[in-house]
């Protein structure tokens, strides 16, 4: 599963496109909460919204990037993620 396409919303929540066509807003709040070293910069709201898709995953500066399959099986499991396209490739 890769993600294709994404753009920021509010607060620390990105709208994700995923390669079989679903989209979901996925909220990385509690999980930047929990802190660490790569975490710790997300938390500033002018460097969370650099985030960009690269190689199919969600990506920050400085190599911190989201594996794609943890936001689209969790939007999945809660009914969150919407069929919006064709799939993808």
């Amino acid at each position: 599963m890769t993600c294709y396409g994404q753009q920021q919303r509010w607060g620390h929540r990105l709208r994700l496109r995923f390669s079989d066509g679903s989209d979901g807003v996925y909220d990385l709040s509690t999980y930047i909460a929990q802190g660490g070293e790569m975490v710790e910069p997300l938390k500033s709201p002018d460097y969370f919204a650099r985030v960009f898709v690269e190689i199919g995953a969600p990506t920050w500066p400085k190599g911190f990037d989201l594996d794609p399959i943890n936001p689209y099986v969790e939007l999945r499991k809660a009914g969150a993620a919407k069929q919006v396209a064709a799939p993808v490739g």
